[in-house]
């Protein structure tokens, strides 16, 4: 015979449980799926605004546009055509100064208070970074694209086979993803949306026009002659032209990255990553921990 129990006293109240911390997973393919869901959710923002692109498909026809027929006839290529000698450095010129949107939309991310809500979500932390340098990597393409296109219908024109041309198309899309982590860091540091873009000028200003992105470097005085030589943009820039088959002064100088541009360019990239990545990882830890 089953024994019926019956409660004879005031029934205990039951304590509330305070909510677990999401579990993470450590897995790689759950990573691999955080940093595609965070890579798609700043491709739906770019979508919903699109104006977010002006920096990456109006300021490079622009830039190209104003560049070309406006110093045209006042800059000496060794005789060649200044359209021939510009393109390459209009790609590396706008995917410098468009890196800056990195730091912009870390920084709106950090004050929004949208990676407050990621944080309790039970994701990899570093796929908020990953997921951005892959979202602005996708923007460099259009911006160097838009670039390109503009080049052909002006009247540039490659020299050069396919696996050069795409080799040309690489290199300054690996550079673009080094600055992505770049200008993390300084997204990371920054108070808001508007010293990150502030700052960042000031640095990316100057590291895109010091270089032989626009003139050739033989005409700068000895010291800044040196600095741009050396300079990751003149290196990207150099590589570009030679892989493009288009008009290369540099080739001239006697700098060691202006002798091996390809590999220079390369070196810097994943310098830069090796460098910036894990310093904005912790940049980032630092700033999302109470």
């Amino acid at each position: 015979m089953s024994q019926l129990t019956v409660a004879t006293g005031t029934p205990t109240p039951i304590a509330p449980t305070a909510p677990a911390a999401p579990a993470r997973s450590g897995s790689i393919g759950q990573a691999v799926r955080d940093v595609v869901v965070l890579t798609r959710r700043n491709l739906v923002h770019v979508a919903r605004e699109p104006l977010q692109l002006s920096d990456v498909t109006i300021q490079p026809v622009l830039f190209t546009l104003l560049f070309v027929y406006v110093l045209s006839g006042g800059v000496a290529v060794g005789g060649g055509d200044y359209k021939q000698f510009a393109i390459a450095g209009l790609i590396s010129l706008n995917l410098t100064t468009a890196s800056i949107g990195t730091a912009v939309g870390l920084s709106t991310d950090l004050g929004s208070g949208a990676v407050d809500r990621f944080r309790t979500l039970p994701i990899w932390r570093a796929a908020v970074l990953v997921g951005r340098s892959l979202s602005d990597l996708l923007s460099s393409l259009v911006c160097m694209s838009i670039v390109v296109l503009t080049g052909l219908a002006i009247g540039w024109r490659p020299h050069t086979s396919p696996a050069r041309f795409a080799a040309a198309f690489a290199i300054p899309l690996l550079f673009a993803y080094a600055l992505a982590w770049a200008t993390a860091c300084l997204g990371m540091v920054s108070d808001g949306p508007e010293s990150a873009q502030g700052i960042g000028l000031v640095v990316l200003f100057p590291l895109a026009f010091v270089s032989n992105a626009m003139v050739p470097t033989a005409g700068m005085p000895a010291a800044v002659r040196a600095i741009a030589e050396w300079n990751p943009v003149s290196a990207v820039t150099a590589a570009a032209r030679d892989l493009f088959g288009n008009p290369n002064p540099s080739a001239t100088a006697d700098a060691w990255p202006m002798q091996h541009p390809v590999v220079a360019a390369v070196l810097w990239s994943v310098g830069i990553v090796a460098v910036c990545a894990p310093l904005a990882v912790a940049l980032y830890r630092r700033r999302t921990t109470d």
